[in-house]
């Protein structure tokens, strides 16, 4: 195994983020457990829309057949009492004795005797004012008189005539208006009604999920997978639930098999490192070799990945920062070393409190992406300005710039608009943070990709 690196603290003036770690940039369920739906994207919602659609469809059509089925029989009935009331007035005329005991309607009936010739030579009092008159509604079933409308059958009597019967409609109408009031006040508060209820219903039903759900926005998937707690009803919630559990206990042990596989490869790494450090070492002081020198510090820094891998196969992936203060141009020296064909411009002559390796780490990600965004034959530049707060460093290329549907996007882990792996910026950035600073990019408006990475001023006193 290799030895971890010796951390020597020189306590700033200025105050830093030293605590920052890595996995809260890579744990999906933090900040979450608190986040609301919408209610327009809710499950309830829909639930409780849907179920009031489908019951006011059904509401509607066995209203519709219910109210069509009633004023139907209210209008037979109607007919059956007008014709009655004819039948017995043409059989009170035409068999003299036959109507007796049976009520031909009082003052408030409308009766009307029609000659052969059409003219009106009787009529009930209401209809006073048509007799000695011509009969005016010819074969109407439907009459207005005095605003009162009137359905009306005509009955033949021998030899006196026609017999005109009149029945008043203002009960039917009323009815008939009262059921379709009714019909549409349902259709209007049913609805409303359905989707409180569902509301309600369905955030009960759904109570246990949303706990759930809660739950498992609090998972850490860093540490032991915990399971969710099951319903005490075996419905639909509890077989979800289950099978959620069953996929966590196989993504605990797939985890636990890749930390293994991990920790394996880690350790058979470690020793042929060991060795190709010292012979290059060896091979540095013997032949004073440039590429011998660069190979030396690739080789320490695949060293220092490895540390990091065996810490990520330990389970721990908090990064520690071991404070120095360092002359800018040994950072300048180291970066030039392990990118090669950088353009280095701005002030190199001071110093920098800072995790060497950490920030040589963040840097070289950038030049990295810049250099192959850039091409062969492009350029790369790295810029340091020191102001009385802090230092940032610029890094830019000649490369065709940021893809705009990224955005921010960019720093968050396995995205990438290059084809890489896409944890570079965003381990660049958690450097960044850790050092009190921050790490933003963009495009050039000269064209090119650019990343500012700032972190605070050394701000040492004659005594520090």
């Amino acid at each position: 195994m290799l030895p971890p690196r010796p951390a020597r603290s020189v306590p700033p003036r200025a105050p830093f983020r030293r605590g920052a770690a890595l996995s809260s940039a890579l744990t999906p369920g933090t900040g979450l457990s608190s986040a609301r739906v919408a209610w327009r994207h809710s499950l309830r919602f829909r639930l409780a829309a849907t179920y009031s659609l489908l019951a006011l469809a059904l509401i509607l059509l066995i209203s519709l057949g219910v109210v069509t089925l009633l004023l139907s029989r209210m209008d037979q009935q109607f007919n059956d009492r007008l014709n009655e009331r004819a039948d017995t007035l043409a059989e009170a005329f035409t068999s003299p004795g036959a109507g007796l005991g049976k009520a031909a309607g009082g003052a408030g009936a409308y009766t009307m005797l029609i000659d052969g010739d059409g003219l009106v030579f009787a009529a009930s009092p209401i209809l006073r004012s048509f007799e000695k008159a011509p009969y005016p509604y010819g074969t109407q079933s439907r009459v207005t008189i005095q605003d009162t409308s009137v359905r009306a059958v005509q009955r033949k009597i021998g030899l006196f005539g026609t017999l005109w019967v009149g029945l008043p409609e203002d009960d039917l109408i009323a009815a008939r208006q009262s059921a379709i009031s009714a019909l549409l006040a349902a259709l209007v508060f049913t609805p409303l009604i359905l989707l409180v209820v569902g509301w309600g219903v369905g955030q009960r039903a759904l109570s246990g999920l949303q706990g759930a759900a809660n739950l498992a926005d609090r998972i850490d998937p860093t540490r032991s997978l915990a399971t969710l707690p099951l319903p005490a009803r075996e419905d639909e919630v509890h077989r979800l639930l289950s099978a959620i559990n069953r996929l966590l206990v196989r993504i605990e042990a797939g985890q636990a098999r890749e930390k293994q596989l991990l920790g394996q490869i880690v350790h058979e790494l470690g020793a042929p490192l060991t060795v190709l450090k010292a012979s290059l070492r060896r091979a540095e002081e013997r032949t004073d070799d440039p590429e011998v020198r660069r190979a030396a510090l690739v080789a320490d820094e695949l060293t220092f990945t490895t540390q990091d891998l065996m810490q990520l196969a330990r389970g721990q992936l908090e990064m520690r920062l071991a404070w120095h203060y360092i002359p800018a141009r040994t950072l300048q020296e180291r970066l030039d070393r392990l990118v090669s064909g950088t353009a280095f411009e701005g002030d190199w002559g001071g110093g920098i409190l800072c995790d060497p390796d950490r920030l040589t780490q963040a840097l070289r990600n950038l030049l990295a992406n810049a250099r192959r965004a850039a091409g062969p034959h492009g350029k790369v530049w790295l810029t340091l300005q020191e102001t009385a707060d802090h230092l940032s460093f610029t890094v830019r290329d000649s490369g065709p710039g940021l893809p705009p549907e990224l955005g921010e996007r960019i720093f968050e882990p396995f995205v990438s608009g290059a084809g890489s792996s896409g944890l570079g910026l965003s381990v660049s950035r958690q450097i960044a943070v850790m050092h009190g600073g921050q790490l933003h990019g963009g495009t050039h408006p000269q064209g090119g990709a650019e990343f500012v990475l700032t972190i605070p001023g050394a701000a040492l006193g004659d005594e520090d």
